[in-house]
C-alpha cells in the first residue's frame, strides 16, 4: 500500500484554474438570446401599493418586457423553504405591500445589464407610506405596525420554560448582562446570481438552472415545490461559486422570479446581484438581542443560566429568526456543567431585510452570550477568566455527555484544548505586560480575551451519496452529492480515495453540483461535508477496492485476502511485486464477461448516527487606545478540536477564514437602519468590511480527538473559527479597559463605543446595558417537555 496522505499538508488541487481565472461563474456565461434583468425594489421599509406604471420603462430600449406580480403569478412561499408560521409565507413579487426597503415589486428584462438597471429607474411605482418597526424592542411595543394581520402580533414564533423557583436558590452571586448580537451582512465575495434555461437540452429537462447556491439538489426541491415543477423536467448546475456562508442555503424571491420570468417570457434570463443589492436585499444574519442571567456559587462553580432572546426574522418572517429557538438553544450551556436552565425566545418580524443564516449559524449567537457572562461572573469574582473556565468545563470522562436541551455530545476533551491555548499565548507573560501597563498609567492598554466552546455540525441533515469509479485509462472520478465553494472539496475528496487505492491524485475528478450528474444530494451547510461526504466516499471507495480485489484474485489465481494495494499502486498479490495488475487493467477487465460486464464502480449512502460536536479554546489579544477608544487587533490564537485531521492545511484554511469572520463582527461589522427603516450601511463604504490589512497573523494549532460517529472519526471545521473568535476578540476589548470600571461593550466594538464606556465609567456610572425585558416573554406558550417512555425489560 503506498503511503497514506491522512493527516498530511497537500496542496489545495483546485486553486491552479481559480488563481489563473480558468474558472467558470454564473457572470461568466455566454448563452445565446440571453435577456439580462433589473429589479424594481421598494424604497420604503413599509407601504401600500397603489398601482404601478411600467409605460415609459417597457418603451426603453432593449427591453423585452417589464413584470409584476400579476404577470407571472407565482404563489406564497417561504424563504429557504423554512416558514415560522404559515401566515408568513410571502409572494415573491410584491403585491399590494412591500414591508422593507429592497422588497421587489417588477422586473425589466432586457437585451443588456445596463438597458435592463435604466430602464427599471423609469417604472413608477405608487406607494403610501406606512409606519414601521425596526429592531425588536420597537417592534414589541404595544403601538408597533403589525406585519401579518393574521398572527395578530410580531411574535411569529417562540417558547418558554415553565418558571424554576430554584433556578438560583444556591448561587452566592447572580449576574446579568444584556447583549446585542448585532445584524450583519453575508458580504460573500459573489453575489446571487442565476441564469435559467427554458427548453428541451436533449437529456429530457424542459429547464436547466445556473446558480451561485451552496445546496443544488435542495435548490431544485424548493423551486419545484413553489414553482409546481416536477423535479425530473429541471437540471440545476452550480459552476464555482464565490462565497456561501450561509447566505446560499437554498431559494430567494429572485430566484424563484428568474425562473418563473424565463418560463413565461421562453427565453433564457440571468440575474446577477449587485454589491449594494447584495447588502440590502440578500438575507441578513444574528440580529438577537439577549438578557442573559447566571448563578455561581463563590468557588466560581456555575448553578442555573436564565436566558431570554428576542431574535429579529426581518421582513416576511426570514426563517433565520428561529435560529434563536433552534441551534442557539440547542448549545445553550455550551462547554459547560450547568445545572439548571431556563432559555426563552421570541421570534419577532420587524420591517427589515429577511434573516438567514451565517457562517455559524445560531451557534456563534450562544457562544457569544455564555463567554460574556461568564467574564463578567470571572470579574465579579475575582477569579482569572482561565480559571473560572477551567472549574466549569465538562470533563473527558462525562462524554456521551447529555445536555440540559437534549444534545448528546459524542466526545471531547476541553480541558486539553484550553491548556494548549494558553500554552501557546504564554498567558502568563500576557497577564504580567497587562500588569504592568496598568500601573505605569499607559495610554494604550493591554486586552486579552478568552473564549472556549463546543459546536454542532452535520446537525441537520444525516446523509449523503457519494460514488467512485475508475476507468480503463487508470483515472476515477468521484460523484458526491455535497456542493463544495471553496473549502477544499476536491483536495480532500481525492485524498481518501487515493488513500485507499493508490490512484495519484491528478488522476482523481471530483464531479459535484449538477443534479444530472449526481442522483441526489444535500448540499454544504452546517460544516458537513467532509464527515458525511468523506464518509460516503469512502464507503464508495471501500465498494471498488473489494471489487478490484476480487477481480484480481481471480485472474492472478489467489485468495482475494491476500490481494493487497501495493506501494507502486498497482493490486496484487501480498508480497509478490510481479504479481499485479495496474487500475487501467482492472476497469478493463471489470467491463469484460469474466469480469461482469459492468464498470469498476461503487455507489455509497452514508448515514450518521448523530450529530458531532467539535470544540475549542481562543485567546485574542487587542491594544486599546483609552484617549481615543481605537482598537488593534494584534494578535490571536486558536486551538480547535475537529476530531481526526485528514489536511492540515485546508483545517487550517477554514480556521483562518473562521476566525476573520468572527473577529469582524466583534470589532466592525454591522448593518444598521435608520428610525424608518433606510438602510445607512448599504455600500461598502458605510459597512465596514475589514481587509487582510486590519488583521494579525493568525496562530492557529489542534489537538485531536476523534469521533465514533463516522469512519474517519472527522468532525466540521468550518465555522469553528467564526465560534471561538467572536467572544474572545469582544472579551479582549471589554478586558483592556475593565480596571477602569467598563463592565460591557455590545459589539461592533467601534472606538466610539468603546470612548463612550471609558467616559461612563469615569464619571462612576455603572453601564452593562440593561434593560428589562420586554413583557412578550411572560406570555409566550410554555415549551412541551418530550415525553419519556420507559419501557420495561423483558423478563
Amino acid at each position: 500500500m503506498p503511503g497514506s496522505l491522512i493527516g498530511t499538508e497537500v496542496r489545495r488541487v483546485e486553486d491552479p484554474d481559480l488563481l489563473v481565472g480558468e474558472t467558470t461563474f454564473i457572470d461568466n456565461l455566454r448563452i445565446d438570446g440571453m435577456l439580462h434583468v433589473a429589479f424594481v425594489r421598494s424604497p420604503y421599509a413599509n407601504a401600500d401599493i397603489l398601482g404601478v406604471d411600467v409605460t415609459d420603462a417597457i418603451a426603453a430600449p432593449g427591453v423585452v418586457a417589464v413584470l409584476t406580480a400579476a404577470d407571472l403569478e407565482l404563489k406564497p412561499f417561504h424563504l429557504f423553504g423554512r416558514g415560522l408560521h404559515e401566515a408568513c409565507a410571502r409572494a415573491p413579487l410584491a403585491t399590494d405591500r412591500v414591508v422593507f426597503v429592497g422588497d421587489p415589486v417588477a422586473i425589466v428584462a432586457a437585451t443588456s445589464k445596463s438597458a435592463a438597471i435604466d430602464a427599471a429607474e423609469l417604472v413608477i411605482v405608487d406607494y403610501s407610506s406606512l409606519p414601521s418597526a425596526i429592531g425588536v424592542e420597537a417592534a414589541l411595543a404595544d403601538d408597533a405596525p403589525v406585519q401579518f394581520a393574521a398572527i395578530g402580533s410580531n411574535v411569529i414564533a417562540g417558547t418558554r420554560d415553565a418558571d424554576d423557583p430554584n433556578l438560583f436558590g444556591d448561587a452566592s452571586v447572580v449576574v446579568r448582562g444584556r447583549f446585542e448580537n448585532q445584524r450583519i451582512a453575508v458580504v460573500p465575495m459573489e453575489g446571487n446570481a442565476i441564469a435559467a434555461i427554458p427548453g428541451d437540452d436533449g437529456m429530457g429537462h424542459d429547464l436547466t438552472v445556473y446558480v451561485s447556491t451552496q445546496m443544488p439538489h435542495a435548490f431544485q426541491r424548493m423551486a419545484c415545490t413553489d414553482l409546481g415543477l416536477d423535479p425530473a423536467t429541471v437540471r440545476v448546475i452550480t459552476p464555482h461559486v464565490g462565497g456561501g456562508f450561509g447566505g446560499k442555503a437554498g431559494a430567494t424571491a429572485e430566484h424563484e422570479i428568474i425562473i418563473a420570468a424565463a418560463r413565461h417570457l421562453g427565453q433564457p434570463v440571468s440575474w446577477v446581484e449587485g454589491r449594494s443589492e447584495n447588502l440590502v436585499a440578500l438575507p441578513h444574519a444574528r440580529a438577537q438581542t439577549q438578557w442573559v442571567e447566571m448563578g455561581f456559587r463563590s468557588d466560581g462553580t456555575i448553578t442555573g443560566l436564565r436566558v431570554r432572546i428576542a431574535a429579529d426574522a426581518g421582513a416576511h418572517g426570514g426563517f433565520g429568526g428561529g435560529l434563536a429557538a433552534g441551534p442557539t438553544r440547542l448549545m445553550a450551556q455550551g462547554p459547560y456543567n450547568v445545572e439548571r436552565l431556563s432559555y426563552n425566545v421570541a421570534v419577532v418580524a420587524t420591517n427589515t431585510t429577511p434573516i438567514g443564516a451565517f457562517r455559524g449559524a445560531g451557534r456563534p449567537e450562544a457562544t457569544a452570550y455564555l463567554e460574556r457572562i461568564i467574564d463578567i461572573a470571572a470579574d465579579e469574582l475575582d477569579i482569572d477568566p482561565v480559571e473560572i473556565r477551567r472549574r466549569n468545563l465538562l470533563r473527558a470522562d462525562q462524554f456521551p455527555f447529555s445536555t440540559l436541551t437534549g444534545m448528546t455530545y459524542d466526545v471531547g476533551d476541553y480541558a486539553a484544548s484550553l491548556d494548549e491555548v494558553v500554552r501557546l499565548a504564554d498567558y502568563r507573560a500576557l497577564r504580567a505586560e497587562q500588569a504592568a501597563r496598568r500601573a505605569s498609567g499607559a495610554v494604550k492598554q493591554l486586552g486579552i480575551g478568552v473564549s472556549t466552546y463546543v459546536e454542532i455540525t452535520a446537525g441537520g441533515t444525516p446523509s449523503e451519496f457519494g460514488a467512485v469509479e475508475v476507468h480503463p485509462d487508470g483515472s476515477a472520478t468521484i460523484r458526491v452529492g455535497t456542493s463544495g465553494h471553496g473549502q477544499g472539496h476536491p483536495t480532500s475528496f481525492a485524498m481518501l480515495v487515493h488513500d485507499r487505492l493508490g490512484i495519484p491524485m491528478d488522476r482523481i475528478r471530483l464531479v459535484q453540483s449538477d443534479t444530472a450528474a449526481v442522483p441526489r444530494g444535500s448540499g454544504t451547510g452546517g460544516s458537513r461535508s467532509l464527515q458525511i461526504g468523506g464518509s460516503a466516499i469512502h464507503g464508495a471507495t471501500g465498494i471498488v477496492l473489494d471489487r478490484a480485489r476480487k477481480l484480481a484474485a481471480r485472474r492472478l489465481e489467489a485468495d482475494a485476502a491476500d490481494i493487497v494495494v501495493t506501494d507502486d499502486g498497482r493490486v496484487g498479490v501480498a508480497g509478490v511485486p510481479a504479481s499485479a495488475l495496474t487500475w487501467a487493467e482492472l476497469a478493463e477487465l471489470a467491463m469484460t464477461n469474466e469480469g461482469g460486464g459492468e464498470p469498476l464502480a461503487g455507489e455509497f449512502d452514508f448515514t450518521q448516527a448523530g450529530a458531532t460536536f467539535p470544540f475549542g479554546a481562543h485567546i485574542a489579544v487587542v491594544e486599546v487606545d483609552t484617549e481615543t477608544g481605537f482598537v488593534q487587533f494584534i494578535r490571536h490564537i486558536a486551538v480547535d478540536d475537529c476530531g481526526r485531521v485528514l489536511n492540515p492545511l485546508l483545517v487550517r484554511g477554514q480556521q483562518h477564514g473562521g476566525i476573520a469572520q468572527g473577529a469582524a463582527q466583534a470589532l466592525w461589522e454591522q448593518f444598521v437602519y435608520d428610525a424608518d427603516g433606510n438602510p445607512l450601511t448599504s455600500t461598502l463604504a458605510e459597512y465596514a468590511m475589514p481587509s487582510a490589512a486590519e488583521f494579525p497573523s493568525f496562530e492557529t494549532a489542534n489537538t485531536e480527538t476523534p469521533t465514533p460517529l463516522n469512519v474517519l472519526g472527522a468532525k466540521g471545521i468550518g465555522e469553528s473559527g467564526t465560534i471561538g473568535a467572536m467572544p474572545s476578540v469582544q472579551n479582549a476589548v471589554v478586558d483592556a479597559v475593565s480596571h477602569l470600571g467598563v463592565r460591557h461593550i455590545d459589539m461592533p466594538c467601534t472606538p466610539e463605543r468603546v470612548w463612550q464606556a471609558i467616559r461612563a465609567a469615569a464619571k462612576g456610572e455603572t453601564v452593562d446595558g440593561w434593560r428589562e425585558p420586554p413583557a412578550a416573554f411572560a406570555t409566550l406558550p410554555l415549551r412541551i417537555p418530550p415525553k419519556v417512555v420507559v419501557v420495561e425489560p423483558d423478563v
